[in-house]
């Protein structure tokens, strides 16, 4: 396990996305607006491979829960 929370980039790199800070800001700048009533998981933009590893790190993985929660509130 590890012993820090995991960073937005390091999210990126497991997302198989560009990971550096302008890569990242252009990604969110791209989708910004991500209606409320669309789990994050469920957005269109995600591949399945994404949407499932966004899913079950949610729910089964506290350690990347804080920096998908930053994701999602950036997105929206």
């Amino acid at each position: 396990m590890n012993a820090t929370n995991p960073t937005l980039n390091e999210l990126f790199d497991q997302l198989g996305l560009k990971s550096d800070e302008e890569s990242i800001n252009q990604f969110i700048e791209r989708h910004r607006g991500l209606d409320s009533r669309v789990k994050l998981e469920k957005a269109p933009f995600w591949n399945e491979a994404q949407s499932s590893f966004l899913r079950n790190a949610w729910v089964d993985d506290a350690e990347w829960a804080e920096v998908i929660d930053q994701l999602n509130s950036r997105l929206r």
